[in-house]
């Protein structure tokens, strides 16, 4: 070839090699009938699939980096089948394991894959997920092609309420584990005579990321809502619940065909859900709120997406690190007095009561080591920051990234899972949240240290 002609295809081929491009793809993970649900106290059992569950996923590769998004249907997902779904990914394309954020949206109504609760999961349909997951990646990369990119904002404030209520002297009822000290309490019940304010603030926005093709098709987009879920859905029934509605809805506000994407994540929601303990929402049948607040979000997400610029050229970045973090351990005498306490269920081994449920608790948290390690991950696309926290995080942790490092949003039970993450000022409030179980064990102050983990992040990233 002739030095011209040469360093013409050398410079051809630099500029395909930085092109940015995007590819999304869903990968099922319904589970079959008879299967745990949890989210409860109570083990429920699939008997009715309403709508099915997704892995839905999202790439994006700058020509340098390649990074991945996965928002699995699911109530909670421990690290090992997160793990697992990576080294998968891994071992196939060679993508590294610190490249992929992967979270579960915390629906309440799907199959279990981590033991919460009185729920166990089918180790078969842990397997099946992973590889579920892995293989709704490899599509995703398999898809890659030339796109642009934007991210934006949208308010959404009245779907969004504190779930935790300071309650009038005297209206607190001592804790399962014999606590009377709580000074919130956590669903306190409609028009509840005791309320006297919430506990702590909301974050009525919707963070999102918009991919598209070169001519402005839509290809996904991946949101963020501070929302626990919805609920409301029949007994036994399988569903996404708002998240899978709203990975619809979207898609048909933007008139994007059958291959596009919709996702959405779960932001700093642990004390956030959608019920007005002051009254003023209406009665709903079955997925009837569910319907109601995927269309209220999906409308003003696809208002907002229509004034943003989306970019061809969005440099990425993805920054990663461990860190070890205590657990609430129960010494010898409370174990035993909680053995006494499970002695009394007539259903044994499930339990009957809730004081009899955390009992369980506390004697299966004595096996847990002291210490567990977290990993904390952002990514970096363009200007924008996303990080991942491995818990249910509280809204104010949320709200305080956002203050500090704007443009920024925050997936909450992301990379593993590791229970209710409190700040040490709602540790002192009490609550549900705080309540010692299994998913409510870490450190007092476990978030200031995720907090100061994560700022170490940001300072790499910078």
């Amino acid at each position: 070839m002739k030095p011209l002609l040469l360093a013409v295809a050398l410079i051809a081929q630099a500029i395909h090699a930085a092109e940015f491009r995007a590819g999304a793809a869903t990968s099922n993970i319904t589970p079959e009938l008879g299967s745990s649900i949890n989210g409860g106290f109570q083990d429920g059992k699939a008997a009715f699939i309403h709508d099915e569950l997704h892995a839905r996923c999202l790439a994006l590769d700058d020509g340098q980096t390649k990074l991945v998004f996965v928002v699995a249907d699911s109530c909670v997902i421990g690290r090992g089948i997160f793990d697992e779904a990576k080294k998968m990914v891994n071992e196939a394309t060679g993508l590294p394991v610190e490249n992929m954020m992967m979270s579960a949206t915390h629906a309440h109504s799907c199959a279990t894959l981590q033991a919460v609760g009185q729920s166990e999961p089918n180790p078969m349909y842990q397997r099946f997920v992973a590889r579920r997951i892995a293989d709704g990646v490899r599509r995703a990369l398999n898809n890659l092609a030339p796109a642009k990119m934007g991210h934006g904002s949208a308010s959404v404030p009245h779907q969004v309420f504190n779930r935790r209520w300071k309650m009038k002297p005297g209206t607190i009822p001592p804790t399962p584990l014999g606590v009377t000290t709580d000074q919130v309490k956590t669903n306190p019940g409609i028009n509840n005579p005791g309320l006297v304010e919430p506990a702590g603030p909301t974050d009525p926005e919707v963070s999102f990321i918009s991919v598209q093709s070169p001519d402005g098709k839509p290809i996904a987009l991946l949101a963020n809502y501070s929302l626990h879920y919805v609920g409301g859905v029949g007994p036994g029934h399988i569903s996404a619940d708002y998240f899978g509605a709203f990975a619809v809805k979207i898609g048909q506000l933007l008139g994007a065909g059958p291959e596009f994407v919709g996702i959405m994540s779960n932001g700093t929601s642990g004390d956030i859900n959608n019920i007005d303990f002051r009254g003023g929402q209406a009665k709903e049948a079955p997925y009837g709120r569910i319907q109601i607040v995927a269309n209220d979000v999906a409308q003003a997400v696809a208002a907002a997406v229509k004034t943003v610029k989306h970019a061809d050229s969005v440099p990425l970045r993805v920054a990663q690190k461990e860190i070890e973090l205590g657990l609430r351990i129960p010494n010898k005498d409370e174990v035993e007095k909680a053995r006494e306490v499970m002695k009394d269920s007539k259903l044994f081994p499930r339990m009957e009561t809730m004081e009899q449920v955390y009992a369980r608790e506390t004697v299966l948290l004595a096996d847990f080591p002291a210490k567990v390690s977290a990993p904390l991950q952002i990514m970096k696309i363009g200007e924008l920051h996303v990080s991942a926290i491995p818990a249910e995080v509280f809204v104010e942790i949320g709200l305080e990234l956002k203050k500090r490092h704007s443009p920024t949003f925050t997936v909450s039970l992301a990379n593993a899972y590791h229970g209710y993450l409190p700040t040490p000022e709602h540790h002192a409030l009490g609550g549900y949240e705080t309540w010692r179980a299994r998913s409510s064990c870490l450190e007092v102050d476990a978030s200031t240290k995720i907090i100061a983990g994560l700022e170490e992040l940001f300072a790499k990233l910078k």
